[in-house]
């Protein structure tokens, strides 16, 4: 069984290092990690360490330091413009997303998106995308955290901006007649993923990406949900960027 992670804010400067916390209580409390255990520490932004348990106590765990590594930066980076959705769904998908290696996730207000995100509602359902995203980047061992795109739900017109930044920009329709895994995909930069809500992109959003330099791309014969097209996605592209090799 490989080493479990844990995320915390900066990596110990030293050999010695206590970790408490939240993260504390789960590695010494649910996880029963004892003296001689390894596991692994990551500060979400590339930076690891591997550490040896030393003494646990109650919700805090000591630790020695036996190595440190540094991962850069993904390069091109992967971004998915999400669309709202309902209920858990939206969470599903980025659970699932992070653990196959999403850089970015924008929440994405489209005109079908049946949950609107207003005020506080909008910074709670936000708050609950970033605590998914950091557990399922902690399960799948990554030394970067993906982020979650700044607006509480991005308009269509933010979007459309964020694709013409993009040194590549696809949108996943079922009636696209370019299949994503034949697309050209660059060498550096943003490769940006649109994915609907439940109830689809409409014509006007494509036109709009289109026309901001966009792509609309199929994934298959299958029409997937919302939650699960994002993944189907970055799996196609990651694999033909050797990100998998």
């Amino acid at each position: 069984m490989s080493r479990p992670l844990f995320l915390v804010d900066a990596l110990p400067a030293g050999d010695e290092f206590t970790l408490d916390g939240p993260e504390g209580r789960h590695a010494a409390t649910v996880q029963r990690i004892g003296p001689g255990e390894e596991l692994l520490l990551a500060d979400g932004r590339g930076g690891t360490a591997e550490a040896v348990v030393t003494a646990a106590g109650k919700n805090v765990l000591s630790l020695t330091v036996t190595a440190r590594a540094y991962e850069p930066p993904p390069n091109p980076r992967l971004v998915v413009v999400q669309g709202i959705a309902k209920g858990d769904r939206g969470e599903l998908a980025v659970q699932a997303m992070t653990e196959v290696g999403v850089d970015e996730i924008v929440p994405w207000a489209a005109t079908r998106s049946v949950s609107r995100w207003r005020a506080e509602r909008g910074d709670k359902a936000r708050e609950r995308w970033v605590a998914t995203a950091r557990e399922a980047a902690k399960q799948a061992r990554r030394a970067w955290r993906p982020t979650i795109g700044g607006d509480p739900d991005a308009s269509t017109a933010t979007v459309a901006g964020r694709l013409r930044a993009a040194a590549a920009a696809y949108v996943l329709h079922e009636e696209a007649t370019t299949p994503l895994a034949a697309v050209d995909l660059p060498a550096g930069g943003e490769v940006l993923l649109v994915v609907g809500p439940e109830g689809g992109i409409t014509p006007e959003e494509v036109a709009a990406f289109e026309a901001a330099g966009a792509t609309a791309v199929r994934l298959g014969a299958n029409v997937l949900r919302t939650s699960t097209a994002g993944v189907a996605a970055l799996s196609v592209v990651s694999a033909r960027l050797g990100r998998w090799a």
